[in-house]
C-alpha cells in the first residue's frame, strides 16, 4: 500500500507501531489521527509520521495485516506462558545466595535492558540461583546468561577445570597435525547453544568501552573478526566458569586501564629483547612514556 511507517519508527512492533496498526485494522484512515497515537519517545515528529501513512488503502491487504496482527498477539501470549514456566522453574531451584544479606549489585552503567527479556525480574532470579551477577561481564545480558545456563546448568563439577569447559564448548584450538606439521587450524565442530551465546556476546564487544572491548578490538586488528570473536568467546567462557564455580565477581577496569597494561607489557618485552642484543631503550625527549 506504499505505507512507509517502518522508515520513521525503528520498531514497528513497539508501543506506537502496534497502536497504529490496530487502529488501521479497526478502520482508521486519517494520517493525522494515526500520527497522534505516537508515543512521546518517538523521535519523528507527528507530521513525519503522518506523511509515512499516506498510501493506497486496499481492503484485501488490510485483511492480511489484521490476520498477521492477530497471529502476532497469539505468539506473544505463548511467549508469556513460556516466561511464566521459566519463572516457576527458577523459583524452584535452590538459592546460592541470600538476597537480604547479599543484595543484587547495581547494573553496569551503559547497559540497556534487553528487548526480549521476560516480564519478570530475570536478573534477580539468576543471581539467586548462581550466587553471582553474570551481567557484570560486558557483552553478557540476562537473556544471554539464561541461554548459557539452560545448556550448562549451575553445577560446574562436570568439568574439572576451565580448560575442560572451553574444550567441551568447542572454543579451544583443535589443529590437524600430521608428522609434526600443522595441516589445518581451527576449532572442533560442536553444536552447542552455550557456545553460540558466547560468540554472540563476544561480537557485541566491538564498540564496548570496557577492557573486554579494548581486548576484542586489538585481537580483531591482528587476527580478523572471525578469529577475534572465537578468542573472546573463549575468554568469556573462562570468566563464566570462574564466576559460577567459585562465586567470584567480575570488575571491569575500563579500556584505558587495559591499554596501559598492554603498553607496559610491550615495554617489558622490548626491554628484554634489547638486553639480549646488548642494547638499552631510551625514551625520546619531550615524549610521554
Amino acid at each position: 500500500m506504499n505505507l512507509q511507517l517502518a522508515n520513521v519508527i525503528s520498531d514497528i512492533s513497539g508501543t506506537t507501531g502496534l497502536r497504529i496498526l490496530r487502529a488501521i485494522v479497526e478502520g482508521e484512515r486519517d494520517p493525522q489521527r494515526l500520527a497522534a497515537m505516537r508515543d512521546w519517545r518517538i523521535k519523528a515528529t507527528p507530521d513525519e509520521v503522518a506523511k509515512s501513512l499516506l498510501g493506497n488503502w486496499r481492503d484485501e491487504l488490510i485483511f492480511v495485516v489484521g490476520e498477521n496482527l492477530a497471529l502476532y498477539e497469539v505468539y506473544q501470549q505463548k511467549v508469556e506462558r513460556c516466561d511464566y514456566r521459566i519463572e516457576q522453574h527458577l523459583k524452584n531451584m535452590s538459592a546460592q545466595v541470600d538476597n537480604n544479606n547479599n543484595p543484587l549489585p547495581k547494573p553496569r552503567k551503559g547497559k540497556r535492558p534487553h528487548g526480549n527479556a521476560p516480564s519478570f525480574d530475570l536478573r534477580s532470579e539468576l543471581y539467586r540461583v548462581t550466587g553471582t551477577d553474570l551481567t557484570q561481564i560486558d557483552g553478557i545480558n540476562v537473556v544471554t546468561a539464561q541461554a548459557i545456563l539452560a545448556d550448562t546448568g549451575t553445577d560446574m563439577s562436570a568439568w574439572r577445570t576451565e580448560k575442560h569447559f572451553v574444550s567441551w564448548l568447542g572454543l579451544c584450538p583443535d589443529h590437524r597435525i600430521s608428522g609434526g606439521k600443522v595441516l589445518q587450524r581451527g576449532t572442533r565442530k560442536v553444536i552447542s547453544r552455550a557456545a553460540t551465546a558466547f560468540r554472540l556476546a563476544a561480537s557485541a564487544l566491538r564498540r564496548s568501552q570496557s577492557a573486554l572491548g579494548a581486548r576484542y578490538r586489538r585481537l580483531q586488528s591482528r587476527l580478523g573478526a572471525p578469529k577475534a570473536i572465537t578468542a573472546m568467546a573463549h575468554h568469556l567462557a573462562r570468566l563464566f566458569y570462574r564466576m559460577i564455580k567459585y562465586g567470584s565477581k567480575y570488575v571491569d577496569h575500563g579500556a584505558a586501564a587495559y591499554e596501559a597494561k598492554f603498553k607496559e607489557q610491550q615495554l617489558r618485552w622490548l626491554s628484554r629483547k634489547a638486553a639480549e642484543l646488548h642494547l638499552c631503550l631510551a625514551p625520546l625527549p619531550n615524549s610521554a612514556v
